[in-house]
């Protein structure tokens, strides 16, 4: 008979932030090893439950007893397996008799290749296992296999787990499936909300754990659906008030994994609190209690923090007052605090920080905060002039830049670095340029995060990201595998997107040796240039794939090892209407057979001398190449790529009319090396672009 299968495991309050992901990996494994066995029809038909202290699967039509099955085993190599007679060896004999196989079942036995040897194999009927026999090893083996960094032990026995575990049920429809875990027994009986509901409650079947769980334990337990109830009833309190909910990454999961029953409040602080630059108290909110900060929903102070927040509990009473009440008294210490720090902090200019981060540590080779800060303060001024902005105002945003560092507002809510800088900046009177430069240097921090606006602040981000990089690269501190405790790869996307989406006309290599002119010398032991070079060219590769260009015209362009990255998507938009002419592939392969012409030629090549041209065809190409050439080289220098390659494919006819008239390496010396020397002049400029040999299929 197939039936529905439950599993559940109870526990003390798990972590909350692995709650999802060790829900997921149960019950996937649960399944697995079902469907490994045969007790279950492969495939995802099944639904897993993770609340704070349960975890638990349902999989309907599961059997009590898997259907036999044949399985062929493999013996050995027939020539091991039989001697020169064709009769079987001593090795043979005594692999099946530990087995428990007659010799007389050799004639029965199926020969196939294995790799390269002729093999024996032994068909079998294998019957099929019980459910009741193997669930709680299947159980206990998926429980060795969750995400769980740091086990822990529980009263006298030897048993690990993430959390205690204090019962276990397997259901297979109605009927008991015995078996042990973790030193628990089996049972129907499963534990309600900790305080909505009270003792145990029987489950009389697996079908109905959902509804037995929801109506006598008060408890939610499918994690999405719960974390959806969760969101519904947030919006809800959050259009009742004209207001919106401050997004948070990954808060409604974390609470939803706080709560079995959850229910949303509106908690309220004193307006007096408002006087303290919002994302403070948004962060204390969030990060320390779980809350939810409300902002205006319309009007002139849409966006702007209001005194009110919305609770998510895990308790249902008639007057929440006390619930309501109690957190506004735990928040208000908190928020008391960051008022205290923003008064502190503002009693001490930004400026006057900076020597206390001479007593910083960036990096033991790399010296101080202080010395990273006057290299990024030179750099900032030199990027500044490159693009024509004030460098003044460059130079003193990269000098406060870090100095918010050693604020103690900073020191409580490391997050808010930079923010806090900007506002501090501003309380001393500095330059607006500067104070948002403060802020949004570290800009951007993550995929899809906004850049900094304005050549001011983006100096001073380039700054600030160029001179890590440069200073790890030339220590050895290069990313290794997915290990990368200095967020270089983040620095060096950092460093693209600004010269690429701001766009700014930045040559990438002139800023390496800038930045690497910034450091005393001997610091910056190992090379930096090229390395780093190639590893911005590699993290371009992925973003530009990221964003959807396709593989063969980013390889085409970045074969040229750009350094303006600016330009970086105007070529590639031309190769991609390049791609659109009808002579595209046939100059792509042309291209790819002249590149590897030349590989094989010999020494420096000259520039192709007309009076040694014969062949009608070549002199048909050096006219063409002679024509197009001061006009490829204007398109190019305006950055008109797309008509520039336009202009190349005009070529086609000739090359071709010249690969099928003309012998190129001819034994004559002169005129093989014009020749060479006239496609030497040609690939020069078909690669003016993008090496259009790598579009060739």
């Amino acid at each position: 008979m197939n039936a529905t299968l439950l599993v559940e495991l109870l526990t003390e309050e798990l972590p909350p932030k692995a709650l999802a992901r060790l829900g997921e990996v149960f019950s996937a494994q649960i399944h697995a090893g079902l469907s490994d066995r045969n007790l279950v029809a492969a495939g995802d038909d099944y639904r897993w439950f993770a609340t704070p202290r349960r975890l638990a699967i349902q999989v309907p039509g599961v059997l009590a007893v898997a259907p036999d099955a044949t399985a062929f085993e493999k013996i050995m190599p027939v020539a091991v397996a039989l001697d020169a007679d064709g009769q079987p060896t001593p090795a043979l004999k005594k692999k099946l008799e530990a087995k428990g196989i007659p010799v007389a079942e050799l004639a029965k036995f199926e020969k196939r290749m294995d790799g390269k040897s002729e093999t024996f194999f032994y068909q079998a009927s294998v019957k099929g296992v019980k459910l009741d026999d193997v669930l709680a090893g299947i159980v206990a083996d998926a429980l060795k296999k969750l995400p769980i960094p740091k086990l822990m032990r529980w009263g006298d026995t030897d048993h690990q787990f993430v959390r205690p575990v204090h019962g276990l049920v397997m259901l297979h429809g109605e009927r008991l499936v015995p078996g042990e875990v973790l030193g628990l027994s089996s049972r129907k009986i499963t534990r309600g909300h900790r305080f909505l509901s009270s003792g145990d409650i029987a489950l009389h079947s697996a079908d109905a754990y959902v509804e037995t769980l929801r109506g006598a334990g008060k408890v939610v337990a499918g994690f999405a659906e719960r974390r959806d109830a969760i969101a519904q009833q947030l919006d809800a309190q959050a259009q009742a008030l004209n207001a919106t909910i401050n997004p948070a990454a990954g808060l409604l999961d974390e609470v939803t994994a706080l709560v079995e029953w959850p229910v949303v409040y509106v908690g309220e602080f004193e307006a007096e609190y408002l006087e303290v630059p919002q994302e403070c108290l948004i962060l204390t909110m969030q990060q320390n209690q779980k809350y939810f900060p409300l902002l205006d929903g319309a009007g002139p102070n849409a966006g702007k923090l209001l005194n009110k927040f919305l609770i998510v509990s895990n308790m249902q009473v008639d007057d929440p007052k006390h619930i309501v009440e109690g957190n506004a008294r735990v928040v208000r210490p908190r928020l008391s605090d960051a008022r205290f720090f923003f008064n502190q902090d503002r009693k001490t200019t930004l400026a006057s920080r900076l020597e206390k981060l001479g007593s910083v540590v960036y990096h033991n080779k790399l010296g101080s905060v202080l010395q990273r800060v006057e290299r990024i303060e030179a750099l900032a001024q030199k990027i500044a002039v490159r693009l024509s902005a004030n460098a003044s105002l460059a130079a003193r945003a990269a000098r406060l830049a870090k100095a918010d560092l050693v604020t103690d507002m900073v020191g409580e809510f490391p997050e808010l670095q930079g923010i806090m800088g900007r506002y501090y900046a501003l309380h001393d009177g500095e330059d607006a340029q500067v104070a948002d430069a403060v802020q949004s240097h570290y800009q951007p921090r993550f995929a899809g995060d906004a850049l900094p606006s304005g050549n001011i602040a983006c100096a001073a981000s380039l700054a600030d990201k160029l001179d890590a990089l440069v200073g790890f690269f030339g220590i050895g501190q290069i990313p290794t595998g997915d290990k990368d405790p200095f967020g270089l790869r983040r620095a060096a996307l950092g460093v693209l997107r600004i010269l690429m989406e701001s766009p700014l006309p930045l040559d990438l290599s002139d800023l390496i040796a800038d930045a690497q002119a910034g450091f005393a010398a001997g610091v910056l032991t190992q090379p930096v240039a090229e390395p780093l070079l190639d590893f911005m060219h590699d993290r371009l590769r992925g973003l530009l794939r990221d964003a959807g260009h396709a593989q063969d015209a980013v390889e085409a362009v970045l074969a040229q090892r750009p350094t303006r990255i600016d330009l970086v998507p105007a070529k590639l938009a031309a190769v991609r209407d390049f791609l659109r002419l009808p002579e595209a592939l046939a100059l792509a392969a042309a291209n790819k057979r002249i590149g590897n012409i030349l590989k094989k030629a010999e020494g420096a090549l000259p520039e192709p001398d007309v009076a040694l041209l014969q062949e009608p065809a070549e002199k048909a190409l050096f006219e063409r190449v002679v024509l197009i050439a001061p006009l490829v080289k204007s398109h190019v220098a305006n950055e008109d790529y797309a008509d520039a390659l336009k202009a190349l494919a005009s070529v086609r006819a000739e090359v071709d009319r010249f690969f099928d008239e003309v012998m190129v390496n001819v034994d004559e010396p002169l005129l093989r090396g014009n020749r060479l020397g006239l496609l030497k002049a040609l690939f020069d400029q078909l690669n003016a672009v993008a090496d259009i040999a790598r579009l060739a299929v």
